[in-house]
């Protein structure tokens, strides 16, 4: 016995377009604020007050490579232990859900890795003042 989809009324179909018309108008709204907000405010003023300050930089620089030399340890001891559990897993979707989870392990740690050079390097060449005086690059 097949079941039939019943025809919707007109305030029905209505109503699904008013709430995705609405969320595409906030969505509009987020992303013009948030592009209004980066053009339109100078953030310059605050950049240099945090090149003007004395050991400021050499923290921020301190910070970022130890948050990068922890998240590669982080990478080796979760790509070593999924390793092992793999090793003694004999469900395929166990297997398939580890190998998902070193991937995003790897992917998370290249963009960690890559993050503080982009940013060193696009951030001079589009003139921000932070990227001239505090160096992400961690090696």
């Amino acid at each position: 016995m097949a079941q039939h989809d019943t025809p919707k009324t007109e305030a029905e179909l209505c109503t699904g377009v008013e709430s995705t018309s609405s969320k595409r108008l906030i969505r509009k709204l987020a992303i013009s604020t948030i592009l209004f907000s980066l053009l339109a405010v100078q953030p310059a003023a605050a950049q240099n007050a945090v090149c003007n300050a004395d050991q400021l930089p050499g923290m921020i620089e301190g910070f970022f490579q130890l948050t990068t030399g922890l998240g590669i340890v982080g990478l080796a001891v979760v790509w070593q232990a999924d390793s092992l559990v793999e090793m003694f897993t004999l469900n395929p979707e166990q297997k398939k859900g580890l190998k998902r989870h070193k991937r995003s392990a790897m992917k998370s740690a290249v963009i960690l890795v890559i993050l503080g050079p982009l940013y060193t390097v696009t951030g001079s060449m589009m003139g921000l003042p932070l990227a001239q005086c505090v160096d992400l690059v961690p090696w």
